[in-house]
Formats: C-alpha cells, structure tokens, sequence
C-alpha cells in the first residue's frame, strides 16, 4: 500500500506530498505522516524549509468521515498544527485545490500558503453545527482580523483564490507550477528573518476599529442565526481572539466544538449533511451509466414555474427555448422573465452584463414544434392530466429518441404521461419548486418504465442548476406535496375545532419554520389549492368559504389575515375569525381551546406517519432523502434535521402514542400509526435503522 504521505528533498528544499484518495481526508496516516515529514526535515540539516502539497485535486478536503464517531487515533489534528508552527524551519503549504476544514486548519499552521488558481478555502464546520475545532477561530482572525474572519467561518463557503490573497487568507498566487512556486516562496522564507509566529501576531486584532467592526458583525449575525448554537459560539470563540492568549483561546475552542458535538441540534445538522450526500446515490442506478449530454434545452409554458425554469436553466450557462401556445403569450413570458432579472439589477445581485448575457440564452418560441432539436424538454403547463397526455404525445413525435422528455407536475401520474409519449424510456417528472430559480430542491420522479440514462441525466443536470436532485417515486404528490397535504388538512380541522390562524402559523414558527400554513396560504394565493380541490372534488370547508368570500391572501388584501394598505405581514381580522366560528357552527362542531403543544403534534406527526407509509411503499429510498425534501423544499428548519430525524429524535414511540390518541379522539382513522411506524416504535427502533438494514444488505 501507498504511503499515505511521501517525502523527498529538492534543492535543499522537502517535500511532503499527501496522498489519500480521492480528496485526500485528514486520516490518521496522512496526520502522522505530516508530523513525519516535519521531523525528518528538521532533523535534515541540508534541508532548509518543507513544503506540504496534496496529489491530485485537492490540497485536504477535510477531515476523514470514516472515523467520525470513533476513538480518536494521535495524533490529534491540533497536535500536528501545533508542531507546524513550532517548525524549526519555514514550511509552505502549497494547496492546488480545496482545502477545507482541517485541512486550511493544517495550512494556517504554516508560515505561508501558496495557492493555484482553481484553490477554494473554507471553514464548513459551521454547516455540520460545529465549528472549526483546531485552532480554526483562532488562528484565522489574527492572521486576516476577526471583522473578515467571522463571515468565512460563520457561512462555511468557500474563498476563491484570487480573494484568499486578497484577504491575506493565502500569500501569493501561483499562475504557472504550483510546486515550483512553492519552493521558490518557502526558499525566500528561510533566508529571510523568520517571521512572528500567530500567537505572537496582534496587529490585524489591535488595530484601531478592529473590535467595533467586529462586534457589528457580530451583532448582526446573531440576530440572523438565533436558533443556531454553532454560530454563537464562533461568535464567542472569535470574539476571544482579542481577549485570551492562543493557547488559552484554543482551549476555549476545544470546549465549544464538545458541547456543540453533543448538542442535538448539531447533530441534526450533521444529520443534514450526510442525508444530502447519500441522496446522491440513487438506488439501482448501474454504475457504468453515464448522463446524456445536454447543450440546449426547452421549456413549455411561460407562466411563473416555466419562466423560472427558463432561468435556472439560463443561469447555469445552458441555451433554453421557452415555448408558448401563441405569441402574445410568449411576449408576457419574456417580459416576466425581464422583470424578474431586472429586480436582481436593481438589487444589485446581479450586474447588468451578467443579466444581458442570461436574456441571450433565453430563445422565444410558438408552438410545440419548436422542441424539435434539443437535448431535454421541460413541460411545465397547467395541472391537467388530459393535457399533459397531449402535450408529451406530441413530443414523442417532434423529438428525437433519447431527448429527455420532463414534467414539472406537482402530483400528476408521471406513468400516464410516459405512455402517451410513446416513449416510456425517456420520460420522467422534474418537479421544481417555486420560485424555481431560487429554490433548491428538485424531486426527480422516476417513473416505471424511465431509462436508467434519462434518469442520470436528470439528476445531472438537477446539480448543473444548483439544485439538490432526490429520486423519489411515483404517487399522488410525490414525497413533499403528498406529505403536505397531511398538514394542511390537520391545519384545517385544527380551525374547525377552534384554534385560530395565528396560533396554527405560530406553533409552527415556535418549531423553527419562517411562515406558518395560513400565512403560507396567504403568500402563494388561496385560489391555488381552491382549483385544485374543485378539480378533484375535494373539499376544504374553512380555506373553501374563504375563497369564496374573495379572500384569496395578499394579493386581494385578506385571507386568512388582513393585508391593510398592501403590507406583506398580515394581521388577526374579526371578519375572517368570525367566518371560521360560522363554519365550525355549520358543521356542527363545538370550538375549544386548543393548546400549542396539540396543535404543534397535529402537524407534525400526521406528515411523520405519511413519511413512514412512502417508505413503506418505496416512494422514497431513504429516510434521510424525505429529511432532504423538507429542508430544501420547504424550509423545514435545519438544526431540527427534517421530519423523519425529528421523530427518532422525539422517539417513534412517543410519535406512535400520540398519534393513536388523535385517531381516537376526533375520530379520524387516518391518523392511526402506519404499519411501519407502528413496527418501528413497538421494537424500540428509529428510522435511522432503515439505512444501516439497507447498508448491511448492500
């Protein structure tokens, strides 16, 4: 086996190259392999500086997940810092590619960084509910000052080469050989005055200004990030840079990053992180398939979904024909489409050019003709099966065979629309959600007869957009909007049995969500779920009588709430709470007193049950990837871990009961305990062991 660190020495000068595929994770070889390498080239006397590179792309992507939860092996990642800076001899990282983590940790701990011009360095601890636990608070702050260190480390994004010197997070930038320049910057090194060790560095920290700057930053992102323990404890660990020596600074560090491990909202956001990397691997997808190519695609229908369809497509750098029925619908596409850039521009998110050069690979079309001749079409029409049928058996025809052929229903039957296409292979449901260009989440329905190619291709071009893609299957509303529809009806006999709309949106608010049902409602329209309900014969008693007093949320002033004067926050109206007191009277239905903690479990739990029937029914591979669809989808709060993460945290047992107490008391046999909850809860297991039982299968 490879050594997971080679050393040698040229021209006076050593060099430990790190090689730990694929990106070269911090393991316990590569950091005793380090601390190796330091020591053969301070006990070297013809060797005059070392240089620590990584093979490959990557410098040090961070640490070694593997060990994640295990016994920690020495030597510790602070440990070999430590060692760095104590160096005898100048040593240069020299970081070709990402150094995230412990690895821009590892390279603070040298005298100099060299970077390349495709390097990013970040801190992403703080998306684990962590923070940066070897020196990464410490270090950073006096070396570029605490006002420019707390966003890098507070966001976790990465720093781009280019603004990593410019920062003074890395030295120089090297355009040519990387290597090359490493060595000639680590050479200049020793034979210059070697220069004051971090600890011993107090000028970026002292500074006239440095700790209002910083406590104004600070400021602001607690205010932003109150339900987040990582991030105030950057803040503080930051904010002790100023105030504690190194050595005691880093022992406050040591202290944080121990309580946020145990912290069950830190562990709901590392929950995060794996469930997003494991939905990328989708389930009996063969290895050897390789996604189509797609140059060009297509959009069907201009309204608010396909024009921002159109966007994310045009955003990401890829030509988009956006195709209408007619042309004058055509133009009020292109003109939504000019609007909504246009706002960016004024906002001053997006420059001019940048919205110029967008607009020129948006093409405008009539007719569904027009799809002849790109690479994946996009269908994105009204709600109506029969339509959609038409819609894809044209494309079977107007396309070529392998064309991807998409549609962005929100709950209709993928499988209907496969088969008029004539095409079954290629069809498949790419339901975005909305705004589409600034939401993340992509479900990729795979349908019964998709192509194992069309379906890659999807999820391929999900991430060539920014999205997270979860492969889910097919049913009435997928996996989040089958699920929401069990909130939203609990949200409604909730109003029936006397809770009001403000205490529905706050019992969710409380939880950690922006916006309540209702105040959701009010945002999207009323008039939607209205359609839909008429369409499929459903009926909504409260949300129905609401509509059809012309209340339909903000646009027409009052919904749920009053929008006096067009404001966006709504307020408590007599008129709409007396509307509901009817409607309970007319039912029959004697009001309550509904307590926070019943209304909370009414939503909650009902959406858990239905998580657990898609499991069951194999609509979703995972628990993890439902998780996924809630936090991305609909803003689900992070440091709660999605819905299935929260029951094993709250115990499916305790789920279970109270959800057989509802059943009994209102009498609605929907929400007895599915079979696999009920399971799951009687062995005392939680929807975690669904993945390790797969992972031991597998």
């Amino acid at each position: 086996m490879a050594e997971a660190v080679s050393y040698r020495v040229e021209d006076g000068i050593a060099v430990a190259t790190i090689d730990n595929p694929p990106v070269n994770a911090l393991s316990a070889p590569v950091r005793a392999g380090v601390v190796e390498a330091l020591r053969r080239a301070s006990a070297d006397p013809a060797v005059r500086a070392l240089v620590i590179c990584g093979a490959g792309h990557a410098f040090i992507a961070g640490a070694d997940i593997t060990e994640f939860g295990k016994p920690p092996i020495p030597p510790a990642l602070g440990d070999v810092v430590l060692a760095l800076e104590a160096s005898p001899k100048p040593v240069v990282a020299a970081i070709q590619g990402v150094a995230f983590g412990g690895g821009l940790e590892l390279a603070l701990g040298c005298d100099a960084r060299v970077v390349g011009p495709k390097a990013k360095l970040g801190l992403p601890e703080v998306k684990l509910g962590l923070l940066p636990g070897a020196g990464g608070t410490q270090r950073t702050p006096r070396l570029i000052g605490a006002a420019a260190a707390l966003p890098i480390i507070a966001s976790g994004d990465p720093v781009p080469a280019a603004k990593a010197v410019e920062t003074g997070l890395a030295d120089t930038l090297a355009e040519g050989d990387l290597l090359a320049a490493a060595k000639a910057h680590a050479a200049a090194l020793a034979d210059a005055p070697r220069a004051p060790r971090l600890d011993a560095r107090t000028e970026r920290l002292t500074a006239p200004g440095a700790r209002e700057a910083f406590e104004a930053a600070a400021a602001a992102l607690a205010k932003r990030a109150k339900e987040e323990p990582q991030v105030a404890a950057i803040i503080q660990s930051v904010r002790n840079a100023f105030d504690l020596p190194l050595a005691e600074g880093l022992a406050k560090e040591r202290e944080f990053f121990v309580a946020l491990r145990d912290d069950p909202r830190s562990k709901a956001l590392r929950h995060v992180f794996f469930a997003e990397r494991e939905a990328a691997r989708i389930p009996g997808l063969p290895r050897d398939v390789k996604p189509r190519a797609v140059a060009r695609a297509a959009v069907l229908g201009g309204g608010t979904m396909g024009t921002g369809i159109a966007m994310s497509f045009a955003n990401a750098g890829i030509p988009v024909r956006l195709i209408e029925t007619d042309a004058a619908a055509l133009e009020r596409a292109q003109q939504r489409v000019a609007d909504t850039y246009g706002f960016s521009v004024r906002r001053g998110s997006l420059s001019p050019e940048a919205r110029d050069a967008r607009l020129a690979l948006i093409e405008g079309a009539v007719g569904l003709e027009s799809a002849a001749g790109v690479d994946l079409v996009v269908e994105a029409v009204f709600e109506e099966l029969e339509l959609k049928k038409d819609i894809f058996a044209t494309l079977g025809r107007v396309t070529a065979p392998g064309t991807v052929l998409a549609s962005n229903t929100s709950y209709l039957d993928i499988n209907a629309m496969a088969v008029a296409s004539g095409r079954p292979g290629d069809v498949l449901g790419m339901h975005f959600f909305s705004p589409a260009n600034v939401m993340k989440l992509l479900e990729v329905v795979r349908a019964a007869a998709t192509s194992p190619e069309a379906l890659a291709t999807a999820t391929e071009i999900g991430r060539r957009l920014g999205k997270v893609p979860v492969v889910v299957g097919v049913c009435h509303g997928f996996v989040g909007n089958r699920m929401l529809a069990q909130r939203t009806l609990q949200a409604e006999r909730l109003l029936q049995e006397g809770a009001t709309p403000a205490q529905i949106d706050r019992a969710l608010t409380d939880f950690g969500f922006r916006m309540g049902p209702c105040a959701m409602s009010d945002l999207a329209g009323l008039d939607i779920g209205w359609r839909v309900r008429k369409a499929t014969g459903q009926v909504a008693p409260v949300a129905d009588a609401l509509c059809e007093a012309g209340r339909l949320g903000q646009k027409t002033g009052k919904g749920y709430y009053a929008y006096p004067e067009g404001a966006r926050a709504g307020v408590e109206d007599p008129e709409a709470l007396a509307l509901i007191e009817g409607i309970s009277e007319k039912l029959g239905i004697t009001r309550r007193a509904i307590g926070q903690e019943e209304i909370l479990e009414r939503l909650v739990y009902p959406m858990i049950n239905e998580g657990a029937r898609i499991l069951e029914e194999g609509i979703a591979a995972r628990p993890g990837d439902i998780d996924v669809v809630w936090l991305y989808g609909y803003n689900w709060p992070a440091w709660r871990g999605g819905p299935m993460h929260h029951a094993d945290a709250v115990g499916l047992a305790h789920v279970a009961e109270r959800l057989a107490h509802y059943a009994a008391t209102t009498g609605e046999a929907s929400l007895m305990p599915a079979p696999l909850l009920a399971k799951l809860a009687a062995a005392g297991a939680g929807f975690a062991t669904l993945k390790a039982d797969a992972a031991k299968a597998a």
